[in-house]
């Protein structure tokens, strides 16, 4: 198969590489363990990783913890998202707004997310709201960011002719703006949940009673590798099941836009 530079494949094809990448990276991870090149209490191998991941949801209750992680993964997202998605606009809209937070969004999006927690655990202790917070500081400041690029990235000539067509401040902005913006927007709030994801393990180090990454946690301690293994897979699995499920959704609401 020749490769040209952007050159599209089929559906079926894209789907068939994918497919054969996840199959030889398991072939190269169970004859790594198998051949006893790596001992298995460092890395499981991948028979003995399903067995115990069928082993957590049948007999331990791990269905709830994918639970808890799912809700706060979502409930610090979508907190950032309420947030970010207006001041995002309005700084990609008007310049004063955009001189005023520009700088301190630019500065608080460098900060780790993990480095806020001893701060968080005096302001708001260990429950919930802490674990909240984590994922709403890791994904507020980048998806801000984002958004106020976008819409900073109207075309002009677009918002001249709405102005030339009678529309004042506030008709351009919700007739060219946000229609224009609006699939871009989109795309960015998908990325940035995956960036939830790869903070929640984070999240629930410290005080946490439920969730994938107590489960982790405690597996550490007692040198389950499969068990830790399992988690990690899961937390893959239903982050790559959220990503498509909001793919799916904004190609139903923007269909124009994957038509380019």
């Amino acid at each position: 198969m020749r490769l040209r530079p952007f050159v599209p494949v089929t559906r079926e094809r894209r789907v068939a590489l994918g497919v054969a990448f996840f199959i030889g990276f398991v072939v190269l991870w169970g004859l790594l363990t198998w051949s006893g090149a790596v001992p298995k209490h460092f890395l499981a191998s991948p028979w003995q990783t399903l067995l115990s991941g069928i082993d957590l949801f049948a007999s331990q209750g791990f269905a709830v913890d994918v639970g808890m992680t799912i809700w706060r993964v979502v409930g610090g997202f979508v907190l950032a998202a309420v947030i970010a998605v207006p001041l995002g606009i309005a700084m990609g809209a008007y310049k004063p707004i955009e001189a005023f937070f520009e700088p301190f969004v630019s500065f608080a999006r460098y900060l780790p997310a993990s480095a806020f927690i001893p701060l968080l655990i005096l302001w708001v202790g260990i429950g919930e709201s802490q674990k909240l917070a984590v994922i709403f500081i890791g994904c507020f400041f980048q998806l801000t960011l984002m958004i106020a690029m976008i819409v900073a990235g109207t075309r002009r000539d677009l918002v001249e002719a709405a102005y030339t067509l009678g529309c004042g401040d506030t008709g351009v902005i919700r007739r060219v703006l946000l229609p224009g913006a609006a699939p871009e927007i989109a795309e960015a709030l998908r990325q940035v949940l995956g960036l939830g994801w790869t903070y929640i393990i984070v999240a629930e180090l410290i005080g946490a009673s439920s969730g994938i990454g107590h489960m982790i946690t405690d597996s550490q301690a007692l040198m389950a590798t499969d068990h830790i293994i399992a988690g990690i897979v899961v937390i893959g699995l239903v982050g790559l099941v959220s990503d498509l499920l909001f793919k799916r959704v904004n190609q139903r609401l923007f269909a124009w836009s994957f038509l380019r």
